[in-house]
């Protein structure tokens, strides 16, 4: 396949692409936002490409992708297949700069850090001396942003020297604070060995590794070591799907648990209806993945019945819309829709997804208590105010209703400027 076909089959999403010669050996490995607009970007001509890309690209004859659910994960991704194929390119392409790496040194607590000086073997390879070495990164930011997020599922310190108490990260639930014997030799080389795995990408070994103890914890009865080890499966989830807040899966399981749902709701699509007396009426749909707004698959309805002021009857046609086409074009359903009303827009969208003969967890929000409808329930859920739970479904219920007035006004502003201008 010519090279240019070959760029518009690559995905959209993040990932790490691997750039092939002629002999099929990889000469340049990076990550990427979006696969095919990182590649695309290679093969422009004019200014603000270098000598060397210019160089790289006439060496390319095939390219090979992994897609990634995040950034992040491409991060590291990116760094152990370079670790491990060693391309040409990705020495000659780089400038005169430090790019950091990801040490663990190897004391008997080992401090994670992020470095930029470290000595080197006559090859150019990091020197271990005793110390573990991972990278190098070509976002220090970024890497930065990892390693955050992974201190918060497990704990290690990065403070130098050793110290003799527990600093402010004890307290914020980064670090198991050694220094004061609060955490064992065992447990604290445990954490260590599971960093290290995220960071050589083994996260299939990591994930067997996590569930074969949790499963043991659990059929010991140490029900409370269990629980922690289950939450950290579910927050490498959150690592690797693409979403900063870990906390999102506690919010998801206190949400399945109190509406008994099939399933953790990953992805939730959240309906409202915005209209003066039946004019101007527009739908909005708004989606979540994993906690945060999927702005791509964001939707806007013009209402195209005539229903007067019956919201029961637009939030009916919108829902149609939605699912219908879903179902027609065989693509993925949500694991929860939640409706911006009471019990008669809940009765409304139930009606529509029974016509469709499609069968998704369905709830209603109601502004007034934040009450929480059920389909054939006749008393509504009432959670507690700082209910993670009801914090998510506020929150998604509140960005629909944003979402459905803005796309109002636009069409009441541009109403108002075609009656002025006389069209």
């Amino acid at each position: 396949m010519d090279i240019s076909e070959k760029i518009k089959t690559l995905s959209l999403n993040s990932g790490v692409y691997l750039m092939k010669d002629a002999a099929g050996k990889v000469i340049y490995i990076g990550k990427a936002v979006s696969l095919r607009k990182r590649v695309q970007s290679y093969f422009r001509s004019g200014q603000g490409v270098s000598y060397k890309t210019n160089v790289l690209t006439t060496k390319i004859v095939d390219i090979d992708y992994i897609e990634t659910a995040s950034e992040a994960e491409a991060l590291l991704l990116e760094a152990s297949l370079i670790k491990k194929y060693q391309p040409k390119y990705n020495v000659e392409l780089k400038d005169d700069k430090s790019y950091p790496y990801i040490k663990i040194n190897d004391e008997l607590f080992p401090q994670v850090s992020v470095v930029r000086r470290i000595s080197r073997e006559p090859g150019g390879t990091p020197r271990q001396e005793g110390s573990v070495y991972y990278g190098p990164y070509v976002h220090a930011g970024l890497t930065r942003e990892a390693l955050t997020i992974i201190r918060k599922i497990f704990h290690f310190r990065t403070c130098n020297p050793f110290p003799h108490q527990a600093c402010l990260d004890y307290h914020l639930g980064l670090c198991d604070a050694p220094c004061i014997g609060n955490i064992s030799k065992k447990d604290y080389a445990r954490n260590i060995r599971n960093v290290s795995l995220i960071l050589e990408g083994k996260k299939d070994t990591l994930y067997k590794n996590l569930k074969k103890e949790m499963e043991k914890a659990a059929k010991e009865h140490r029900f409370e070591e269990a629980a922690k080890i289950r939450d950290q499966i579910r927050a490498i989830g959150a690592l690797y799907s693409g979403t900063k807040d870990i906390n999102y899966f506690k919010e998801a399981e206190q949400l399945q648990r109190a509406l008994n749902l099939p399933r953790l709701p990953e992805r939730i699509e959240t309906f409202d209806i915005s209209n003066i007396m039946g004019a101007q009426a527009v739908g909005s749909m708004v989606s979540f993945f994993n906690g945060r707004s999927d702005k791509s698959n964001y939707r806007r309805f013009r209402i195209q019945g005539a229903y007067g002021i019956d919201d029961f009857q637009m939030l009916g046609e919108i829902v149609h819309r939605r699912y219908s086409r879903l179902k027609r074009e065989r693509l993925i359903f949500p694991d929860l829709i939640v409706i911006d009303g009471g019990k008669g827009q809940l009765s409304s969208a139930c009606a529509v997804l029974d016509a469709l003969e499609v069968r998704i967890p369905i709830i209603a929000i109601a502004k007034r208590a934040e009450e929480i409808f059920l389909p054939r329930k006749r008393d509504p859920i009432r959670l507690p105010a700082d209910s993670l739970a009801r914090q998510l479904v506020v929150r998604v219920r509140d960005e629909a209703h944003r979402f459905a007035v803005a796309y109002h006004r636009a069409l009441r502003a541009k109403k108002m400027f075609e009656c002025s201008s006389g069209k």
